[in-house]
């Protein structure tokens, strides 16, 4: 009789220990996925918006096309006249192939800057990577510009990329050459002045074979310049535009300056930062809202087998639940008892989908391939969000427990006495 009671003992622990495992399993499940997506999707806003604030530029003139900017030089100038501009850059990025004298080639992305505004409109990090003269020859890009005659002397000169250095073994001085295309008869001569380094790319890493010079010189030698016809081209890609450190913070001054530039190219997309923030932030809160709804299904199934546990366990203890009632044991004190129990797995089911979440995402960082573990190394792990996250399920715990207490409370007790 003995053996056979503890057997039974022995067979019902064991059926409650698995109801508990799987009753924390399930919720934690469904707090892990919330976990993630909340955790990187935050990281990935995170690393935007501190790109944009800390970004040397405040506002971005763009517009659609390959290098759609008309008059970039004259544009520029036109800009760096309104009240409050520190700086604007006219940018133009093109693959072109590099001779090395020793019959190398090798395919590189050209940089045309005007040296000192391309210099002021980079953030403090980025200006760091620039050497102390990386004036190449004509700080304002005037010289061989030559008021859009294109005619000045060039002064041959640009920057490799410290990888494209190390690649090529090339020191400060050497002589190269750029060509638009494989053809080395179109090629044209420069100067090695020195090498920079590169900022860390975002989802993936950043092009490593960069040459910058002068813009001048580089729509020149692509054919940007001048159109067949004789036709002043001088394109561009974009032109950033730095404020004085003064209203550079002030967001009613930037827009004021956008507002100005805007009526300058009514056709072209002028674009603040503070505009960027806040089309980010709205972006976010609407990806937050997606991922709630999508981690909604989770917990909702995961609250739905903490109910049956729950309703299962009434139905396990239903004699014992008699017994107290019958004895007068006040209902709320056996209604506090499932409601502890609840908690019990609830917590327990939060802390580990928390500790799960957090652990996929690290090994997502760790040993993920290409994009996925750039992506989850960015992840922040808000301990507001998190905690608010745990105490919304203990609240529903809390609500969906309120069908086990109704039927503890609704037990008959002559039948489960009996």
């Amino acid at each position: 009789m003995n053996a056979t009671r503890w057997s039974l003992r022995w067979r019902s622990l064991r059926h409650r220990t698995a109801q508990t495992f799987l009753a924390v399993a399930a919720l934690g499940a469904a707090v892990a996925l919330p976990v993630v997506l909340l955790s990187v999707g935050g990281g990935v806003y995170a690393h935007e918006l501190s790109s944009i604030e800390h970004s040397g530029y405040s506002i971005s003139v763009e517009t659609a096309g390959t290098h759609g900017i008309s008059s970039g030089h004259a544009l520029a100038n036109r800009i760096d006249g309104i009240g409050g501009v520190a700086a604007a850059s006219p940018l133009l990025s093109v693959p072109i192939d590099l001779f090395t004298t020793g019959g190398t080639v090798v395919p590189v992305l050209a940089e045309g800057v005007i040296p000192n505004a391309f210099q002021a409109t980079q953030s403090a990090a980025e200006r760091a990577l620039l050497p102390s003269s990386f004036m190449l020859g004509d700080p304002s890009d005037t010289v061989h510009y030559a008021n859009g005659t294109y005619t000045g002397a060039s002064s041959g000169q640009l920057l490799l990329s410290t990888p494209l250095v190390q690649t090529l073994n090339i020191s400060t001085g050497a002589s190269i050459r750029l060509a638009p295309s494989s053809n080395a008869s179109a090629s044209a001569p420069f100067t090695v002045a020195g090498d920079f380094g590169l900022p860390p790319g975002f989802l993936g890493p950043s092009p490593l074979f960069v040459v910058l010079l002068p813009l001048s010189q580089l729509q020149s030698l692509v054919g940007y310049a001048h159109s067949p016809s004789g036709a002043i081209l001088d394109e561009a890609d974009s032109i950033q535009v730095a404020m004085v450190p003064a209203l550079a913070a002030n967001p009613a001054a930037v827009q004021r300056v956008a507002a100005e530039i805007q009526s300058l190219v009514p056709y072209y997309s002028v674009v603040s930062l503070s505009q960027q923030t806040s089309e980010i932030q709205n972006a976010q809160a609407v990806i937050t809202g997606f991922y709630v709804g999508l981690s909604s299904i989770g917990l909702i199934v995961g609250l739905l087998f903490l109910v049956i546990i729950l309703l299962r366990r009434v139905e396990q203890e239903r004699q014992s639940i008699g017994v107290r009632r019958a004895i007068g044991v006040p209902a709320w004190l056996v209604a506090r008892g499932i409601l502890v129990e609840a908690l019990g797995l609830t917590l327990a089911g939060v802390l580990a989908g928390v500790g799960g979440g957090v652990l996929t995402v690290e090994l997502f960082a760790r040993y993920g391939s290409g994009a996925v573990s750039e992506i989850a190394g960015l992840a922040v792990y808000d301990p507001v969000t998190l905690s608010l996250l745990g105490a919304a399920l203990v609240g529903l715990a809390f609500v969906a427990s309120a069908l086990p207490v109704r039927r503890a409370m609704t037990l008959s007790l002559p039948e489960v006495l009996r």
